[in-house]
């Protein structure tokens, strides 16, 4: 893997978590195609999740009581687990946002200093 693709990685797995709660709060119950295909589609391809990424985090996240998996069937008549944020996922995302922008903002002020 070169420095490139790893420090890609790195990013991802720092915040798809914060990416999966979103999703889930913005569009309710879905399962993990949906949920890879909206990421892809709000960063206009940026963000291609492949599954071997995206469903070890949904575990990760249902273990940790931050969503909730439950199977159905889809609109193709397919049988998927669809995920919903819990209200501990609900805190959880409060608690990443406003930490996430205060990073935001630190980085803006520093990369905007005058030289």
């Amino acid at each position: 893997m070169s420095n490139r693709e790893r420090g890609k990685a790195d990013i991802l797995q720092g915040t798809l978590d914060i990416m999966v709660l979103q999703t889930l709060t913005t569009l309710g119950p879905v399962h993990g195609y949906a949920i890879a295909a909206r990421l892809e589609q709000v960063s206009n391809g940026a963000i291609h999740l492949n599954m071997g990424t995206l469903y070890p985090g949904l575990m990760r996240l249902e273990q940790r009581g931050l969503v909730r998996g439950k199977w159905g069937v889809t609109e193709n008549n397919r049988k998927a687990r669809f995920y919903a944020i819990t209200a501990a996922g609900g805190r959880q995302l409060a608690s990443e946002r406003a930490e996430w922008e205060r990073t935001a903002s630190i980085m803006h002020s520093l990369l905007n200093e005058p030289q």
